[in-house]
């Protein structure tokens, strides 16, 4: 499909000031030294001014004209915004690279949601009118036959399946997206209608009117593939479900969820995968559009588990006057592990669905950051033994160390303290933390670890487990010996429970 926006700056500006509808304006911007106009409103154009003209001559043709400024990205904010606003009606929509007044837009598949094609076109041309845009449509088989027939058609909007070559005919060799220097050989060829050089053969067009010339020509025609450029890559997985109402009540969105999560997941089990990340977007009457985005710990197409997880965020959702199309989207999906069925009664652990399903609504109430999981890691450093892992199905490359009691609490870095030991070699009678005394009355110890040659230089540690006179029991270490002509410092590390 191809929309072309006829007057789409004058339209912009009318939109936002009313009162110029009873005056002809333009839009102007310097070049070279002088004001060109670059955009013409409706009245002015009916005063026989034209795009390209000079500013200057344009006041001398209508002396009630206002000049405004332009700027040279508005109107590829304002396309930015319109192909945005219609990826509700397909989920391709890119920029008309060519003229910059338009929008290509891949529609297979889309206008049965709407009772049909012609049913799908009254729908878009009457939702943009109704937000002031004059617009011109056409859907045919190709972009550029699209593009042609929404520009240069006279007859019908809607382009047969397989007559879009027939279609082509009667239009002028503008409609092909030609350079002006193309068009101007054309002309003085007398080729006024495509109809006229379409039967010529290939090597004649090619030597008189160059490459570009048969590109064009075969992108129309469907024999060269034309890419379109979305404004938004569209994901993978992607269900649509457009509403005959309104929805404003949180049981009609529970019911639409619900239905777009009935065929995405059956997607998706088809393909053996499963939703990590779910996006629901939902487009208001006002134009407005409203999210709420789910993850999960492990890949899942359980219908219920995941509608269970879009309950908690559906307050998030402001519908206003009322949501009439919802998209859900999966930015992110893994392939979903099969469970084994086993004989006997085990303890899966993290293999358990129902506690991956715990932790997910744990997350979609309080946010992921809460959720921790740590993996042992081969290093002896205690602050380098644990990593963090975001992944529930990551499995472990070493054991967890049992041998030697660990704190339950480890501190992410040591905190020096001061100590007093009456002998070198063992334990300290007391220690200050945060200035507060501790006596020390029992004490085990010590544990030398060995610092990681292979990463740093440095002393070695040695760790005690200390209890003090309260029964509080902690995780201080020396690090290298007492020496006099060195300097050793005390730490504590971790807190037992």
């Amino acid at each position: 499909m191809s929309i072309w926006f006829r007057q789409l700056l004058a339209d912009w500006q009318l939109i936002r000031r009313p009162e110029l509808s009873a005056v002809p304006f333009v839009f102007a911007a310097p070049d070279h030294g002088r004001m060109m106009i670059t955009a013409v409103s409706h009245l002015a154009a009916e005063a026989g001014i034209e795009q390209g003209m000079r500013a200057a001559d344009a006041k001398a043709i209508c002396p009630g004209l206002e000049v405004l400024d332009d700027k040279p990205d508005r109107c590829e904010k304002l396309l930015r915004g319109l192909a945005e606003w219609c990826i509700r009606y397909a989920p391709v929509v890119a920029i008309d690279e060519f003229g910059k007044d338009g929008l290509l837009m891949e529609v297979s598949g889309c206008p049965h949601l709407w009772g049909g094609e012609r049913e799908y076109i009254k729908e878009i041309v009457s939702r943009l009118k109704s937000k002031g845009y004059t617009v011109r449509l056409a859907i045919a088989d190709t972009p550029g036959a699209a593009w042609a027939v929404s520009r240069y058609g006279k007859v019908t909007p809607l382009v047969p399946s397989g007559t879009h070559a027939e279609a082509l005919l009667p239009l002028v060799p503008e409609a092909l997206r030609l350079e002006e220097p193309v068009l101007a050989k054309l002309r003085k060829l007398g080729f006024y209608q495509i109809k006229s050089f379409i039967g010529m053969p290939r090597s004649v067009l090619r030597r008189r009117f160059g490459e570009g010339f048969l590109l064009r020509l075969a992108q129309a025609l469907g024999t060269e593939q034309e890419t379109l450029v979305p404004v938004q890559v569209p994901v993978a997985f992607q269900e649509r479900l457009p509403c005959l109402e309104p929805i404003r009540t949180r049981t009609a969105i529970e019911i639409a969820i619900s239905k777009l999560l009935e065929g995405l997941c059956t997607k998706l089990q088809a393909e053996g995968k499963g939703l990590r990340k779910g996006v629901l977007t939902g487009y208001r009457l006002d134009g407005q559009l409203v999210q709420v985005a789910i993850g999960t710990n492990a890949a899942s197409h359980n219908v219920s588990h995941l509608l269970k997880l879009f309950k908690l965020k559906i307050d998030q959702l402001r519908p206003g006057l009322g949501i009439e199309l919802f998209i859900l989207d999966v930015p992110k999906v893994d392939d979903v592990a099969q469970e084994q069925e086993a004989i006997w009664t085990a303890k899966p652990g993290l293999d358990d669905q129902s506690v991956i399903r715990l932790l997910d609504r744990v997350a979609g109430k309080v946010g992921p950051q809460v959720i921790h999981r740590y993996l042992p890691a081969t290093r002896y450093w205690p602050e380098r033994s644990v990593k963090n892992t975001f992944l529930l199905t990551e499995k472990p490359t070493a054991d967890w160390r049992l041998d030697m009691p660990r704190p339950t609490e480890l501190l992410p870095a040591p905190v020096a303290i001061e100590v007093m030991a009456l002998i070198p070699d063992h334990p300290p009678r007391f220690f200050i933390y945060k200035g507060v005394q501790h006596q020390v009355v029992k004490a085990d110890g010590p544990e030398r670890i060995e610092r990681e040659w292979w990463l740093d230089e440095g002393e070695h540690r040695d760790y005690y487990q200390v209890e003090d006179e309260q029964g509080r029991r902690y995780w201080l270490f020396r690090s290298g010996h007492y020496d006099s002509e060195k300097q050793f410092k005390w730490f504590i590390h971790g807190f037992f429970a």
